[in-house]
């Protein structure tokens, strides 16, 4: 048996819009059940939101997402989590890097770093906070 841990992201209405802005940016395929599809509609005004969506690449990277219902709490919070994305080459960390930065705040702009040959961190126009980087070698 093999376990994946895999980033859900929880917004308020804005699952769809987010999920679709990360399959422009990492391409893959996009899956996505509203409360109407599963049979689960708590509040009309709902129906239509995202109960369970997901975007997967080819290569394995994978972000899920869901519109928490207006009954429950939610709070986009700050710095609660980030979305490390690792890559092999500076072409493809770039590549996604130009993608996500449409409408987000740069907060490290992408380059060298001591510990990775390219890293830089951004907040998307959803909250999200993404790192990014090229893989390298550890050494202490």
């Amino acid at each position: 048996m093999t376990a994946k841990a895999v980033t859900h992201l929880n917004f308020r209405g804005d699952a769809r819009e987010a999920l679709t802005f990360y399959q422009a940016a990492f391409g893959g395929d996009m899956m996505l059940v509203t409360y109407e599809d599963a049979g689960n509609v708590q509040q009309p005004a709902e129906a239509e939101q995202v109960m369970f969506g997901q975007v997967s690449t080819a290569d394995g990277l994978c972000v899920m997402a869901y519109d928490v219902p207006s009954d429950l709490p939610w709070d986009q919070g700050e710095n609660a989590f980030f979305v490390s994305v690792r890559g092999e080459s500076a072409e493809e960390i770039t590549a996604y890097w130009e993608k996500l930065t449409d409408g987000a705040t740069v907060l490290r702009p992408l380059g060298a770093a001591q510990w990775a040959p390219l890293y830089g961190m951004l907040r998307d126009r959803f909250g999200v906070t993404w790192v990014l980087d090229v893989v390298s070698e550890y050494t202490a």
